[in-house]
């Protein structure tokens, strides 16, 4: 049987999980949506910097009605709005990063893992010092993880 504590309790837990994501859209004046709400929430809990195919797979099964235009759109909005980070770091698709904070990447050539590097721009005080206003720092750096390493010195007997 249903208690109704446990329902109100239910209601206020899902409430509560979701204003986190529900704070940068209202300060922002983003209309807030379903879909908006799962594509953050998705993006906080896969912070593998996913696709815009693998963020539409990975919410799909939970929210059938849902397209890909509808995440396209979502992903467009909260980018320009500076909610979240795009990175063209493989060349060839979008990634998208949760983190809005200035920070780089670094992108194994071998296995494709996308892994946060935090270390400042050591340009940026010169030009916030020159009269410049920074909307966008990308920092790329590309080779093989530490992970990737240690399965080839495995494999090879090192």
């Amino acid at each position: 049987m249903l208690n109704s504590n446990n329902y109100n309790l239910e209601i206020i837990t899902k409430v509560n999980m979701f204003e986190k994501y529900v704070k940068p859209l209202k300060e922002n004046s983003i209309k807030v949506t379903p879909q908006r709400l799962e594509i953050l929430k998705y993006l906080d809990e896969n912070r593998i910097h996913p696709t815009v195919d693998q963020i539409y797979i990975g919410l799909k099964e939970r929210n059938p009605s849902l397209s890909k235009t509808t995440v396209y759109n979502s992903l467009h909005t909260l980018n320009k709005n500076g909610i979240i980070q795009s990175l063209s770091i493989t060349g060839s698709e979008l990634r998208y990063d949760f983190r809005n904070d200035v920070h780089h990447h670094f992108l194994c050539k071998k296995c494709g893992r996308i892994i946060d590097i935090d270390i400042g721009c050591p340009y940026m005080d010169d030009l916030l010092n020159g009269g410049h206003r920074v909307e966008e720092v990308h920092g790329y750096f590309k080779g093989t993880c530490k992970d990737c390493i240690k399965l080839e010195e495995d494999e090879n007997g090192s």
